[in-house]
């Protein structure tokens, strides 16, 4: 689920995607490697349709065929990685040999097993370029995936540190130089690092494209619902360890003032909801960190080159079940201060929300402002997620029996705060539908307890007004 996002203001999982296009230098050697990707087509591939072939099997041999040439691009690109980036900066000193490990980590491992799979694929089509099945291809090759979970975990060092040596003038103009190439197609060295786990969350949506065309008496009909819940689980797991490699990471990067900020729900996280800037009500900025089970407001400590990212925290952490939210109309001042110092002109405050804890020490209040309404409700979003499940894991807790919290009940899983990220235990829930699940929840949490609500969102009637009224009725019937 994660949202797994660290360029940005605040950090979730997405897509690797473009970056805006800037000017192409002038080259005196063409590059042998594709300027754009090719969007031939299966029927491109086939001299004449046989008549015999359904709308509907055509539509399945594209899918298929789409799956194929995926592999065969992918491993295009992971070879360009090598090539173009680790081999030159490795020869140039541009980095150190121990450095581009930890940035590239396992990639080379990953690239034979698509091989491997793009070699099984091309062996099923037949004299007519068709394919029978591909369930128990897919079925066979996919535990080999299981390879990303060390490739994944290591991609949140890994892009810490290429965002470290971009300080570095010999290694901007080296990665810029790259990305003005033509053999880039304007891609940066981190969304080609990234494109492997951008194809392992494409399987299941190809394999159910297939899924669709595939007749009720075709033997695929049988494998490729096993198949899509096989590579769903793997994802469940890549993500689930990647989430834990996160939240070890960051938490490892927090520097404490004092012994009392070391709270145990830090400790306790198993994964981040989310991340990044935050401005405070001086316009001071902050970096805010979400944990499962505590929001850490923090302030960046100014760091050398060579050492990883610390966070010196700012104020008492805030347990996420004793959190209170409230959403800042724009334009309205916050209570424990003013944004308007923070802004020159008459510029509106504008994208801010509220935290605010009562709890085990003093109050607190934090009036925090996002970059754009975006990131403002994705905060909102992933802090209401984050109250709900801590309150529930609270609650199971304090009615369950010492015995039973060493050994919860295995349907406890299906709740985000239960997952136990060194558990066997298989998920069977898609990311889309583990999203549903969390919003439904929610929904329901709010609807069961409206007199939790924010003051803001509550409408009474005034009481005054019947009081009044009832009493003028009886002024009038004493007259009378």
């Amino acid at each position: 689920m994660y949202i797994y996002f660290h360029q940005r203001s605040i950090s979730f999982r997405t897509e690797a995607r473009p970056l805006p296009p800037m000017p192409i230098r002038a080259r005196q050697k063409a590059s042998s490697f594709p300027r754009r990707r090719s969007s031939q087509l299966w029927s491109d591939t086939v001299d004449s349709l046989s008549h015999e072939l359904s709308t509907k099997e055509i539509k399945r041999q594209e899918v298929i065929y789409e799956l194929t040439q995926g592999e065969k691009q992918l491993i295009e690109d992971l070879s360009l990685v090598k090539k173009v980036y680790y081999e030159p900066m490795l020869k140039l000193d541009i980095m150190t040999e121990s450095e581009l490990g930890q940035i590239f980590g396992t990639l080379d491992s990953l690239i034979p097993l698509h091989e491997d799979l793009l070699a099984r694929l091309e062996g099923l089509r037949g004299a007519e370029k068709t394919v029978q099945e591909v369930g128990p291809t897919m079925m066979d090759w996919f535990p080999c995936l299981e390879a990303y979970i060390t490739y994944c975990c290591n991609q949140v060092g890994a892009k810490a540190l290429l965002d470290q040596k971009k300080q570095d003038r010999r290694v901007e103009h080296f990665l810029r130089l790259c990305q003005e190439s033509s053999f880039s197609r304007k891609l940066d060295l981190w969304n080609f690092l990234d494109l492997p786990r951008s194809r392992l969350v494409k399987y299941p949506l190809l394999l159910k494209e297939i899924q669709k065309s595939t007749p009720p008496e075709h033997p695929d009909e049988e494998e490729l619902p096993q198949a899509i819940e096989l590579i769903q689980r793997i994802i469940t797991e890549v993500n689930l360890k990647t989430g834990e490699a996160e939240c070890q990471f960051y938490r490892r990067g927090l520097c404490y003032s004092e012994d009392s900020q070391r709270v145990p729900e830090i400790q306790a996280s198993r994964f981040l909801y989310c991340h990044g800037e935050l401005k405070s009500t001086k316009g001071q900025k902050l970096h805010v960190f979400l944990f499962e089970l505590v929001l850490v407001l923090t302030r960046p400590v100014a760091q050398d080159r060579e050492g990883p990212a610390q966070f010196q925290v700012y104020r008492q952490p805030l347990p996420a079940a004793h959190l209170h939210l409230e959403d800042l109309p724009d334009g309205e001042p916050s209570s424990s201060g003013s944004f308007r110092g923070a802004f020159t002109g008459n510029d509106k405050v504008k994208n801010c929300f509220r935290v605010s804890t009562t709890g085990r020490s003093k109050s607190q209040s934090h009036s925090l402002q996002a970059n754009d309404s975006f990131n403002k409700q994705q905060w909102i979003s992933c802090l209401r997620q984050a109250m709900v499940q801590s309150r529930d894991r609270q609650a199971q807790t304090s009615h369950c029996k010492p015995s039973e919290r060493l050994s919860p009940d295995p349907a406890l899983y299906n709740n985000i705060a239960e997952l136990n990220l060194n558990s066997d235990v298989e998920i069977q829930q898609d990311a889309q539908e583990f999203l549903w699940f969390l919003l439904d929840r929610l929904h329901t949490e709010i609807n069961r307890r409206p007199s939790k609500r924010p003051a803001v969102m509550e409408i009474k009637e005034p009481t005054y007004t019947r009081f009044r009224y009832s009493t003028k009725r009886q002024i009038l019937k004493g007259a009378i």
